[in-house]
């Protein structure tokens, strides 16, 4: 059963991949891109419709309820602040995102605000420096999901109700601490082919497990979280040796590990 399960987490996150970052959705970014080419540039806060290619400092001043994407980021140092609105899409089963950031550096997106609805809540394609705090993700696939990317930054952000908490693909570098995520369904953190990234003090509930690491992830570390009442609390790779993929786990609150003995307590 867990290997199923474990299977069917790895499968979700590459066919995401797939899903998410195939040539069209690339073709119509880089359309609204060039038609917004010409725009001036304002240091003032504007607001967003859903669809629209953003960039600058953007502050919503409502809600948005969108049947296909919400908020495509367009340049560099891009800064999105929900002022406390919520961006709600057609559903978790379609293909659609609240917030796409696609090779755009330095990126920002602040709550308090609510994302809900989407495959992916927030998607970062091919990105470095990015930096999503104060969130709500909710009733998405996958409420955070990095690929390609460099340096995500994930902090005191609260994940419930979504098949996968946070997912990362081929990504280096990842910093995700302080985060709350409950009841979600597969996983609360999933790592697949990824490296050098500091998963600290999440507080993790109620999920098939709290934390999955697979076998091509080396190198990161896991430290201080506490992971209660999930099927497996601490999974690295279905039971592989710590020491063979070098992820170091230390001083985690939990009660059941694959292998045994990743917990503290």
């Amino acid at each position: 059963m867990r290997s199923t399960v474990m299977t069917i987490i790895v499968a979700l996150i590459l066919s995401s991949v797939a899903a998410l970052c195939g040539p069209t959705n690339i073709i119509i970014h880089r359309q609204q891109q060039e038609a917004l080419a010409t725009q001036e540039d304002t240091s003032e806060p504007t607001s967003a419709a859903c669809g629209q290619v953003v960039e600058g400092f953007i502050e919503l001043n409502s809600d948005l309820d969108c049947s296909g994407d919400g908020l495509i980021v367009g340049a560099d140092d891009t800064t999105i602040r929900l002022n406390g609105h919520t961006i709600t899409g057609p559903g978790p089963d379609s293909s659609k995102v609240g917030v796409s950031v696609g090779n755009q550096d330095g990126v920002r997106i602040e709550g308090p605000g609510t994302i809900e609805q989407f495959q992916a809540g927030i998607l970062a394609s091919g990105a470095e420096g990015t930096v999503i705090s104060g969130m709500n993700l909710r009733d998405n696939q996958i409420a955070v999901f990095s690929t390609g990317t460099e340096g995500l930054q994930a902090m005191q952000n609260d994940l419930a109700h979504n098949s996968i908490g946070m997912a990362s693909h081929s990504s280096n570098s990842l910093e995700l601490t302080e985060n709350l995520m409950t009841s979600n369904v597969l996983t609360g953190i999933s790592l697949v082919a990824t490296d050098n990234s500091l998963i600290s003090k999440n507080d993790i509930r109620e999920g098939e497990n709290g934390i999955f690491i697979d076998a091509e992830s080396n190198d990161n570390r896991i430290e201080s979280n506490k992971a209660q009442r999930n099927r497996v609390d601490l999974n690295n790779a279905n039971g592989l040796a710590t020491n063979i993929n070098q992820n170091g786990f230390s001083d985690n609150n939990c009660e059941t590990s694959n292998p045994s003995g990743l917990c503290t307590s």
